[in-house]
């Protein structure tokens, strides 16, 4: 038996289509959604981001373009990194919500 999920939202596995330009301090990249959560996301990386680094994010996407903040909380130098959003404008968060609902529906 495992430990007790502790996320706030369910997470799920995004076609790999879904892209996010990234950018902390100097540091830019564009990479892949491994997966994606309306808290969340981890992106596929091998630059190297110090924990709870601040990032800017802007994900690509079929209902539109998401911007938001998020901070690093983990950290895989071989595959990539976790990040919690921690501030998204009201209308980017409906973008987000609406499509992580889509992509969750069978």
């Amino acid at each position: 038996m495992g430990a007790p999920e502790q996320r706030k939202y369910p997470r799920l596995k995004p076609p790999k289509s879904i892209v996010v330009a990234w950018q902390a301090g100097v540091l830019r990249d564009v990479s892949y959604v491994e997966s994606l959560a309306l808290g969340g996301m981890y992106l596929r990386t091998k630059k190297h981001i110090a924990m709870r680094s601040l990032v800017q994010i802007l994900l690509d996407m079929p209902v539109g373009q998401v911007r938001g903040r998020a901070v690093v909380r983990r950290i895989n130098a071989q595959h990539g990194i976790g990040i919690q959003i921690i501030a998204m404008d009201q209308e980017d968060r409906a973008r987000l919500f609406r499509q992580i609902k889509a992509l969750a529906e069978p």
